[in-house]
């Protein structure tokens, strides 16, 4: 495995450009800024961006459609922390494709999970008609935004939108059912465009007595505040924000190691993960280790972030060998460790102490003597307490995160609050040598029914096939671009990511009682 699969930097960097350089420039031609202009405008500080890689190599045959569309991240605002959607006209005039719902909602989760205000820069043409049937309908498309919009405010969480572009059909609603809404002159709110309302019921007009600012400011009444221009909209949003609660100051304590060489750990061999966690971990607080010397094949303990108190469960990379058995490999979860990570996390939330799980696995050890000892049972109770934790969890993969490894170490589907990864790391049910055996086997037994026996070279040749195609799914940009990991990351910057995930993630405590329902023991 390289420690450089991809231009990370570069590759980002051509993500940003939205929908490339005539595109932004017919926007500045409007007078309006382009989606990252006016977050850069609006924030107090560097952006933590969330779902960058969204659509990445999707969407082809459309001209695909950079960041899905939406930029999404957090920020600080007069002081504030805050979560930002800015739709990105450059991209299809801001129009939602499937990705562009699924990044919006996944955003509107980690603000309320995390009690972040939200801010919505809406610029957006509305849904992306040619696939309308894959953003409309379901519970997880379009409509579960406005859903989301009149359920987080019933939870307090404060939202303000301002209008700086278009805000056609569906997606007015979405401004209008938020707390505060600014709109600019030269922007629209309506359901239906001039030429649609022509065709709809005949009746001509115009689009600001249609749908312009003046008139929801002073007919409609459907704004709160309007305003000349994007710089005018987004000093009023500044504001407005520095009304809000300010925020508890963090832990003074925040020192990390003295240098970070994230080599060993990127290269594909073996390591301890104690040495990894050093680099994470603050320096000047000591990491207690639980269990040291049992279930060596998981590292579980508590130690301290930017001062904050967090409970770590990351798997071993290194072959570890137990005082009464044989070596177990790294990368991989046995029975003990597993028991013992179930314990440990089981105690986290007991202490309601934050839970950071790191993965490079492969997956839970396989074979008669494992299946005996009941792997499975102990798997499912780590599964089963990591269900049920009601303390803020954070994942980081930095290798393999491999079947049911996945699962066991919080991947996507068990909540995190964020799901950050290295671009080292690799997203799949196996690894690419264990599928590619298994998809090849099913070939040729289908070849071989419909009375071809395929000889060593036509062998070699669809194993090639189906190993590369296998190994383009584990990328980890394949992974990014469907929104399986929040952010993209280099090592170096870990740390820091890891800083603001746990800020946000401990806000609040809702005091939620901690079960499991029937534990297998």
């Amino acid at each position: 495995m390289s420690s450089a699969p991809f231009d990370l930097a570069a590759d980002e960097a051509a993500i940003r450009l939205g929908g490339g350089s005539k595109a932004i420039a017919r926007q500045h031609e409007k007078g309006r800024l382009t989606a990252r202009e006016r977050i850069a405008k609006l924030l107090d500080e560097p952006f933590f961006e969330l779902g960058l890689w969204a659509g990445w190599g999707m969407y082809a045959e459309w001209g695909g459609a950079p960041s899905g569309g939406v930029v999404t991240g957090i920020g600080t605002v007069s002081g504030r922390r805050v979560l930002v959607i800015a739709n990105d006209a450059t991209v299809k005039a801001g129009a939602f494709f499937p990705i562009t719902a699924k990044k919006v909602l996944r955003a509107q989760r980690v603000a309320l999970e995390n009690r972040l205000p939200l801010v919505y820069l809406v610029d957006s043409a509305g849904v992306f008609l040619p696939l309308q049937d894959e953003v409309f309908p379901d519970e997880d498309d379009f409509g579960r935004i406005f859903r989301n919009n009149a359920v987080i405010s019933a939870a307090g969480v404060p939202q303000l939108a301002a209008i700086m572009g278009n805000c056609v059909a569906g997606g007015g609603y979405l401004p209008v059912l938020c707390d505060t809404l600014l709109m600019t002159e030269g922007s629209g709110l309506y359901l239906a465009g001039p030429a649609l309302v022509k065709a709809a019921i005949g009746q001509v007009v115009d689009h600001e007595s249609l749908g312009g600012a003046a008139m929801h400011a002073a007919v409609s009444g459907t704004i709160d505040f309007r305003e000349k221009d994007d710089e005018a909209c987004i000093e009023r949003l500044k504001r407005l924000i520095g009304l809000l609660p300010g925020e508890q100051h963090p832990p003074s304590a925040a020192v990390g190691p003295a240098s970070a060489d994230f080599t060993p750990f990127t290269s594909g061999g073996e390591y301890d993960v104690r040495a990894l966690l050093a680099l994470l971990l603050d320096a000047d607080a000591r990491f207690d280790e639980y269990k040291a010397d049992y279930g060596q094949s998981l590292v579980c303990g508590f130690g301290r972030i930017g001062g904050r108190p967090v409970g770590v469960v990351a798997n071993q990379k290194k072959r570890v060998k137990p005082a009464d058995g044989a070596w177990q490999f790294g990368g991989v979860i046995y029975v003990d460790s597993a028991d013992k990570a179930a314990r440990f996390v089981m105690d986290c939330n007991q202490l309601r102490v934050p839970l950071l799980f790191v993965q490079n696995v492969n997956g839970f050890m396989v074979g008669r003597e494992s299946e005996q000892a009941g792997i499975i049972r102990a798997g499912a109770k780590l599964v089963n307490v990591i269900s049920n934790s009601v303390v803020p969890k954070v994942t980081l993969i930095t290798g393999g995160s491999f079947g049911a490894g996945n699962y066991a170490l919080c991947g996507k589907a068990f909540d995190p609050r964020l799901m950050l990864a290295w671009p080292t790391a690799r997203y799949a049910v196996m690894g690419g040598d264990q599928a590619a055996s298994t998809l090849l086997d099913v070939q040729v037994q289908a070849l071989k029914r419909a009375g071809k026996e395929p000889d060593a070279a036509e062998l070699a040749a669809l194993r090639d096939k189906v190993k590369a195609s296998y190994e383009a799914q584990t990328d980890i940009r394949y992974a990014a671009a469907r929104l399986w990991v929040d952010a993209v990351i280099c090592p170096e910057d870990t740390r820091a990511a890891l800083l603001t995930a746990l800020e946000i993630a401990t806000r609040h405590d809702d005091g939620r009682a901690f079960k499991t329902g029937v534990l297998q023991v």
